[in-house]
């Protein structure tokens, strides 16, 4: 195994983006289902219209850019090449923190939290909150794939995460993440809690409560818990059939997403939809249209919607399953539309800061940054 690592920069080949350009231009389009709404999928109107912007307006370019602004590199850890930018405060006292994204994501998502996050200086902060980022893509998703062997789960993440930070040279450290990064935050501190200070997760850190539960049990939660219980057996009723193809077919899927930029877009374009706040507002009024097709961009252009897909959700345990308690303090941030509930958090995590939030969606560093961005600042300023 070796320990190096290499300086990266993206530089996508003009022939790729002239490619997508043509795929673009004759894309085969569905004919509309009746009602044309949300409720059956993406809307093809809406889809259309969002394509013609990716065709005629969207600068790749500058996204590049944008990224290649901040250092980036690549590292082999366990046979598996990782990607990650690593952006040093100007702070020299700065605590080092890992940021890890989820799927449909990618470390497009922190974009707009690098800034406050390591020069709170320069943002109106407190140059004592300030911290190192490091924001790793996962193994399978984007430049960190594909993936040449099976067992990526958030297990084997984490400790690739661990071993990235040792040889980064940091022996004392924070982590934070959502969705996927949600659930390896806190196993990074189960496999170095000697090394991680503080756990920060927006959604929850789980596990789910195991479903159904008793009546007993549901007159003993308050009424959000039981709104979020709902909105829970409501999810694995209208909305797991994606995590069942993917932790089930991930090659035959990725077929389609690999091959059709329409198809990627709509693939992910479903599940912002779903899960931005609030959810009656079309997706691209919530976030930035052209940082939602950066991210996309990030999966057409490495061709990595099947390791993504296959890493995201074929490993094992990601369902209700018990952990053991690292006892690294721990922190959540619920944002509006999250489910976490406290009560089936606690064994298996020392929690000491628990925020809920009336708006925010799924995505809390691309909805929220600035109360995303609060309350890592809080939370880790009593763990340095």
């Amino acid at each position: 195994m070796t320990n190096e690592i290499t300086e990266f920069r993206i530089d996508i080949p003009q022939q790729q983006l002239d490619d997508l350009r043509t795929r673009l231009d004759g894309a085969r389009w569905p004919a509309p289902l009746p009602g044309d709404g949300w409720d059956i999928g993406v809307p093809t109107a809406w889809l259309r219209e969002l394509v013609d912007y990716w065709r005629t307006e969207y600068d790749w370019r500058a996204a590049e850019a944008q990224l290649n602004a901040y250092p980036q590199y690549t590292t082999e850890i366990d046979g598996q090449n990782i990607h990650f930018l690593h952006v040093r405060s100007p702070e020299a006292d700065a605590l080092p923190l890992v940021l890890t994204h989820g799927w449909p994501g990618s470390v497009v998502e922190f974009l707009d939290v690098i800034g406050p996050l390591t020069d709170p200086r320069a943002h109106d902060g407190d140059p004592k909150d300030a911290f190192h980022l490091v924001i790793p893509s996962l193994p399978g998703f984007g430049f960190s794939g594909p993936v040449t062997e099976s067992g990526w789960g958030i297990d084997r993440t984490a400790q690739a995460w661990a071993e990235l930070m040792r040889r980064l040279g940091y022996e004392r450290y924070g982590v934070q993440g959502g969705d996927i990064g949600a659930g390896v935050s806190p196993e990074v501190a189960r496999v170095a809690p000697g090394s991680v200070v503080g756990v920060h997760v927006n959604g929850g850190p789980g596990p789910m409560p195991q479903l159904p539960l008793s009546d007993a049990e549901l007159a003993s939660l308050n009424d959000v818990e039981r709104d979020r219980v709902r909105r829970i057996e409501a999810f694995m009723q209208e909305e797991f059939g994606y995590i069942a193809i993917q932790s089930t077919r991930p090659q035959t899927l990725a077929y389609g997403l690999v091959d059709s930029p329409v198809g990627q877009l709509a693939w992910i374009m479903d599940k912002f939809r779903e899960w931005t706040h609030p959810r009656n507002i079309n997706p691209d009024k919530i976030i930035d249209r052209d940082r939602l097709l950066t991210n996309v961009m990030l999966y057409w252009l490495t061709g990595t919607a099947g390791s993504a897909a296959y890493v995201g959700y074929a490993h094992s345990g990601a369902w209700g399953a018990p952990k053991a308690n690292s006892g690294v303090p721990t922190a959540a941030l619920i944002l509006a539309h999250d489910v976490g509930i406290r009560r089936y958090s606690e064994p298996a995590n020392t929690i000491t800061r628990w925020t809920e939030a009336d708006h925010g969606g799924h995505f809390a560093a691309l909805e929220a940054p600035e109360l995303l961005t609060t309350d890592v600042r809080e939370f880790f300023r009593d763990l340095r």
